[in-house]
């Protein structure tokens, strides 16, 4: 399945809503998924240098972003919304069912 730009952009505003506590707490890997994803889509292909060795966060935001590079826009856009649909499905929150029905319905 693919998802578009506005099922993208609520996905998005979903998950810069989420409290940092609550049924939804996104691991550091789930995070970086997001990030690498979202700059892809939004970015393009990272261009910048690597950050340097004491830098970790940086690092570990510019290897995920590696890890998608030369990924389109559109790709982007799905990859990010299958990953929040996956991840709502499996929290048991009790607004999952709506976000992702929200999310078809802009399909």
């Amino acid at each position: 399945m693919t998802y578009n730009e506005a099922q993208f952009n609520k996905a998005v505003k979903i998950v810069n809503e989420l409290p940092p506590t609550g049924s939804i707490v996104l691991s550091t890997d789930q995070k970086l998924v997001f990030y690498k994803h979202y700059k892809q889509a939004t970015e393009g292909d990272n261009t910048t240098a690597r950050p340097g060795f004491m830098d970790f966060t940086g690092k570990a935001k510019w290897d995920a972003r590696e890890t998608v590079k030369g990924k389109s826009k559109e790709e982007s856009w799905t990859s990010y919304v299958a990953e929040f649909i996956s991840v709502v499905k499996d929290s048991g929150d009790p607004d999952a069912k709506k976000w992702i029905d929200e999310i078809v319905q802009l399909g």
